[in-house]
């Protein structure tokens, strides 16, 4: 078997790249171990998936959690306008949802893979099954690839692995090996935009309970603050997830015996003299209950037990009785409500993979290895993660792009 260009992957990034070279003429075949293509992109966004974000370029970069400089001239080259207008053109209607967050219309995620995978094979890019063992190289540059359909001769390979999260859907960190074996380095992999585990038993009396329209801020030992922002969240039997915990999750390092722990502001819209206005005029109204009845207006149910175990105050003192002290112990716990961190939940429930192919042996413009010529990469194999928003798919669009246009334009 032959190509002109062999892309390894036929996930997001290794579709798209496959389009970017077919577009200009390239012979292209895609070799994918899976029965079908965009196992993993059918299941992103819980079945619908956040194919971009409406933004500019710059957004996107101040959304990229490692290595967003690496990521300039593929983002130039493919913007989110630019990826938009693609699957728009590809016969994907979009829209677009809070945070700037684009969907099709359909809130299929199948229908993504199903277009990427129908407008390609129009090009004429060609796919078989089969598992990639090894990159063929000469005189320092690409000559094929060995897989267990047999061997293919080409002249570029893209490889578009993607990480290890998500395992079952392929993604088991080949593509690291493959480049390890032709002298690249890699970052060790790890989760990011994962769930967090705690060790305080409060999580799981509290699980299944969401929390809406709250700040959270994590520290570490060593750095102090890490992160903050404002959003979701939600307790489990293991600890916390939503989406403020897997964004903050991208923000806890490599340092080994870094403690974190996670505060919340649990009524970020009142400052802590409004807060104890609020406080004083539900008690007000209910002076003779006991406190453990008096907190409905303030806090979910499953909260309140958690309350009034951390603030101390017996829960069959009557509201009257309650001191100015007390109440402060309550409003701290409103404004300050800690959770411990003690780890990650295992890369393989992670959204995407921190680490990966080294930025700094990649050439940012053209995605082609500066250790073996005609070697290109593209999508979660490198060393580049975002949050969520479809930031992660983005990253995915421009250095496929960018990786099938050069390598294609580099043929001739």
């Amino acid at each position: 078997m032959k190509a002109d260009i062999v892309v390894i992957g036929a996930g997001a990034a290794g579709m798209m790249a496959a389009i970017s070279a077919a577009e200009l003429g390239a012979d292209v075949l895609i070799v994918e171990k899976n029965d079908r293509a965009g196992v993993k992109l059918r299941i992103t966004g819980k079945g619908r998936c956040n194919v971009a974000n409406n933004c500019s370029e710059s957004e996107v970069m101040k959304n990229i959690t490692r290595n967003e400089k690496f990521m300039f001239s593929a983002l130039r080259g493919f913007s989110p306008a630019d990826a938009m207008e693609f699957f728009e053109r590809i016969g994907v209607p979009l829209k677009t949802e809070r945070g700037n967050r684009v969907f099709p219309v359909s809130d299929k995620a199948a229908d993504v893979a199903e277009a990427l995978d129908n407008y390609g094979a129009s090009l004429g890019v060609k796919r078989i099954k089969g598992r990639v063992t090894g990159i063929k190289t000469m005189d320092g540059a690409v000559c094929g690839v060995k897989t267990s359909a047999g061997e293919i001769n080409c002249r570029r390979v893209i490889v578009a692995t993607g990480g290890v999260s998500y395992p079952k859907t392929g993604s088991t960190g080949e593509g690291y090996t493959m480049a390890k074996s032709v002298g690249h380095s890699i970052v060790e992999p790890e989760a990011s935009l994962v769930p967090l585990v705690s060790p305080d038993a409060f999580c799981p009396a509290m699980q299944g309970l969401s929390l809406r329209n709250v700040r959270l801020t994590l520290t570490g030992s060593k750095n102090g603050k890490l992160f903050e922002d404002f959003g979701e969240m939600q307790f489990t039997h293991f600890g916390v997830t939503g989406p403020l915990i897997l964004s903050a999750s991208a923000h806890m390092g490599r340092n080994s015996g870094e403690e974190y722990m996670i505060s919340l502001d649990l009524k970020p819209a009142l400052d802590e003299k409004a807060l104890d206005a609020r406080i004083l005029r539900d008690f007000s109204e209910q002076t003779n209950k006991d406190f453990a009845n008096a907190l409905g207006g303030l806090a979910p149910r499953l909260l309140i037990p958690v309350l009034i175990e951390r603030s101390g105050i017996d829960p069959h003192c009557k509201v009257n009785s309650i001191t100015r002290e007390q109440r402060q112990t309550l409003l701290q716990l409103f404004k300050n409500f800690t959770v411990r961190i003690s780890g990650k939940r295992p890369v393989d429930e992670a959204v995407i993979t921190s680490g990966g192919i080294a930025t700094g042996e990649i050439k940012p413009s053209t995605m082609e290895s500066r250790i073996v010529s005609g070697l290109y990469f593209a999508g979660e194999v490198i060393d580049v993660d975002a949050y969520t928003g479809g930031f992660n798919l983005q990253i995915a669009w421009s250095t496929a792009y960018a990786a099938g246009k050069s390598a294609a334009e580099s043929l001739w």
